[in-house]
């Protein structure tokens, strides 16, 4: 990437195009509601997106266990593994997965929710609410 005199510039907004893109794309499949082949999504996204362009991140998508695929023809058709809670819940698993104090992170996430969402927890998990808490 360059900037205006032509010079190297900042990759970092390279890499945050592509998160925007791999967005565009996830919300394009929640969106259609049945599995899509990259043609479909690249129509659905817009944006002059080159056809290898959305392969690409379609193919990041499905190494990151995002979508899944199935083989239709010579191409594949995409679709994601979950809805937009489901994808955020294996989103959080991942990272405490990847933490070696399972406990530590657990009681640091807790401490900062707000006390609606602590005593929503709570629910969840057949516990009282907190009379501390304020709910």
């Amino acid at each position: 990437m360059r900037d205006e005199a032509g010079q190297p510039g900042d990759t970092a907004g390279a890499r945050r195009a592509a998160g925007e893109l791999e967005a565009g794309v996830l919300a394009v499949l929640q969106a259609a509601g049945r599995p899509l082949p990259p043609g479909e999504v690249r129509e659905r996204v817009g944006g002059g997106l080159a056809y290898t362009t959305v392969v690409t991140i379609l193919s990041r998508l499905h190494d990151k266990g995002v979508l899944q695929r199935r083989k239709a023809g010579r191409a594949y058709l995409y679709a994601p593994v979950a809805d937009e809670p489901g994808l955020a819940a294996r989103r959080m698993a991942r990272v405490l997965d990847g933490e070696a104090d399972r406990e530590a992170v657990l009681a640091r996430f807790v401490s900062g929710l707000s006390s609606a969402d602590e005593d929503l927890l709570r629910r969840m998990l057949g516990d009282p609410p907190d009379p501390d808490s304020g709910g």
